[in-house]
């Protein structure tokens, strides 16, 4: 009779082709961007939206090859080199990035594709991937959005690291345009920041008032910080379309202008609870298609 002998895996043995998935949710542009009157002062409030990244990772055990598809996203391949030497586990693999969030807008995408590359990666090593060692990674890469947290958030994006946690906002639209090209992150956050002693002081202002309206649930209050951040920040990234927006928001009974600050976007706010929401989103996607020529309408995420 033959004896057939089961062998433990060895420490470390990973079966060929172990496979992580994961996702990471986009931003439209943020409430708030700017400096504050403090060392490391660059931050910025979130807007989360329903557009995601999704990452899938399949490891290789037997190449140092990491294939990523699309193959211009450079930082993702980087960032698998990184958390691959960190865990000290010399192996390649294919990476896929499906993401619903176009580049160079303002969306978050770059953040989005990263965060759910991490996730993914480490799904398949079976390695725990929390917030502050994802931020460890992207520190070394570029300044990052704050899609890390399910919450809206107050985050310092050049250094990469958590400030607050802000709280949900109920669900709201955004009826947006583009105002065309694409805007790098890594290039436009090494331009200096023309801000006076007097506008960081009223950043801080601003961040405490947007603090008090999450916590409260005002919307019209956010819109009102959004629409304010967004007129202060014609000064380093001028939006030819926010004054015509601001009428249209107006005109339409919304809540406040949200932009891209870093990138070509530009939306109205509104409460998609209010009782006329459908007539206000209407108007507006009618006005903005007349503006810009085009119009995308996304909605907001909320978090329990």
């Amino acid at each position: 009779m033959k004896t057939i002998q089961t062998l433990a895996p060895a420490v470390g043995y990973r079966r060929v082709g172990a496979t992580g998935v994961s996702a990471a949710f986009g931003t439209f542009g943020e409430l708030l961007q700017g400096v504050l009157p403090e060392e490391d002062g660059d931050f910025l409030v979130t807007l989360p939206v329903a557009r995601w990244a999704m990452a899938r990772f399949e490891l290789d055990p037997h190449s140092d090859t990491v294939e990523v598809w699309p193959a211009h996203k450079k930082k993702a391949r980087r960032l698998v080199h990184m958390i691959m030497a960190d865990a000290a586990r010399p192996a390649g693999g294919v990476l896929r990035i499906d993401s619903m969030l176009p580049e160079g807008k303002g969306l978050a995408s770059s953040s989005a594709d990263l965060v759910a590359t991490a996730r993914a990666v480490g799904n398949a090593l079976a390695e725990p991937m929390p917030p502050r060692r994802i931020e460890s990674y992207l520190a070394r890469i570029e300044p990052t959005d704050g899609v890390l947290y399910p919450s809206v958030v107050a985050f310092h994006h050049r250094s990469v690291r958590l400030r607050a946690r802000l709280g949900s906002l109920p669900s709201m639209a955004v009826v947006s345009i583009d105002e065309g090209g694409a805007v790098d992150t890594v290039d436009f956050n090494s331009i200096p920041k023309p801000f006076t002693a007097g506008d960081k002081r009223a950043y801080a202002r601003l961040l405490d008032r947007v603090t008090g309206a999450v916590a409260r649930r005002d919307l019209a209050e956010v819109g009102a910080v959004a629409t304010e951040s967004a007129r202060m920040n014609q000064v380093l990234r001028h939006k030819r379309s926010l004054d015509p927006m601001i009428r249209i928001c107006r005109e339409v009974g919304g809540l406040g202008v949200v932009v891209g600050h870093s990138g070509t976007t530009l939306g109205v706010l509104l409460d998609t609870a209010a009782p006329d929401c459908p007539h206000q989103l209407a108007a507006a996607a009618q006005a903005c298609q007349e503006l810009a020529g085009n119009v995308t309408v996304y909605r907001t995420l909320s978090f329990h």
